[in-house]
């Protein structure tokens, strides 16, 4: 019996050929023993076109209706690579438009049960980068449209706000942590709506940033405090209106002195950063996280 291909994929680049997280990865190497690693001389798991070609297997199951469990017996039992079933790309985003309108209706419906059990779908199949890129934040900015047309209640935008806030909360544990720049994120006063900026925090700590953050509604003079005394490598402004910075543009201009300052959201304008000497961050949150490297 010949053996087979080495194993030489480090983690991190499985991740990226698969478009799944590292910490989805590594739970179905836990739980269903679906990878089989080996290790370097350095003691760093090693995968193999094997390992990924049995996630591949798993993914098409889970795309055709099979829990993750099952999927994964499924491919495990599968003797030979074979090719992907057709199931998986059974529309040109891998069911991810099919499970964003599905998340739409459970959570229009108040029935979290489902809109949880679609995020744990997502969060499995997909990377966090492109689940909050390609559904949260478009959703958000929908739901946000809806309300103020009327064509959804108060209600409903509460509920799916708080659903969407508890599953975020949950990617956010931990992001102070590490040795990476610290940047501070904070809403302007008055603003409330502190989701997308939630979600951007999560994205600027997947790419090695430990985060402060200040939340919705911060009073300007106590982020500059907090900014004075923890002396961060970066703070962040955003809002989804013009008017939440009205009155903040001198004071800005201060911050950005001492500090490196971006603002962001819908509510940033070019004018204000220019006034302020600010970043104007226009892309949608994980890109803007994504171009705000670290050493820029």
């Amino acid at each position: 019996m010949q053996p087979g291909p080495p194993a030489v994929l480090r983690i991190g680049e499985l991740s990226r050929r698969l478009g799944i997280s590292d910490h989805v990865l590594r739970a179905w190497e836990r739980r269903y023993g679906l990878l089989r690693p080996v290790r370097s001389a350095g003691g760093f798991r090693l995968y193999s076109e094997a390992d990924e070609a049995r996630v591949r297997r798993m993914q098409a199951y889970i795309a055709q209706g099979l829990s993750p469990a099952e999927a994964a017996r499924a491919a495990l039992d599968e003797g030979a690579v074979t090719a992907v079933p057709p199931a998986a790309a059974a529309d040109g985003r891998g069911g991810l438009a099919d499970a964003t309108d599905t998340l739409e209706r459970a959570l229009s419906d108040l029935d979290e049960p489902a809109a949880q059990a679609v995020l744990d779908q997502l969060f499995t199949r997909f990377t966090v980068e492109t689940v909050l890129r390609e559904v949260i934040v478009p959703y958000l900015h929908d739901v946000g449209d809806r309300w103020q047309r009327g064509a959804i209640s108060v209600g409903q935008e509460h509920f799916a706000s708080n659903v969407l806030r508890g599953r975020l909360a949950g990617l956010a544990r931990g992001w102070g942590h590490g040795r990476g720049p610290l940047a501070v994120l904070a809403c302007p006063p008055g603003e409330l709506h502190d989701l997308p900026m939630l979600a951007f925090g999560i994205a600027l700590n997947r790419n090695g940033w430990r985060i402060g953050y200040l939340g919705a509604d911060t009073p300007i003079d106590e982020l500059i405090r907090t900014a004075a005394a923890i002396r961060p490598d970066l703070v962040v402004l955003g809002a989804t209106t013009p008017e939440r910075f009205d009155g903040t543009a001198r004071a800005l201009s201060r911050l950005a002195r001492r500090t490196r300052l971006a603002v962001g959201g819908r509510g940033a304008t070019p004018t204000l950063a220019r006034r302020t000497g600010a970043i104007h961050l226009t892309e949608d949150p994980v890109t803007a996280a994504e171009r705000l490297s670290p050493d820029r």
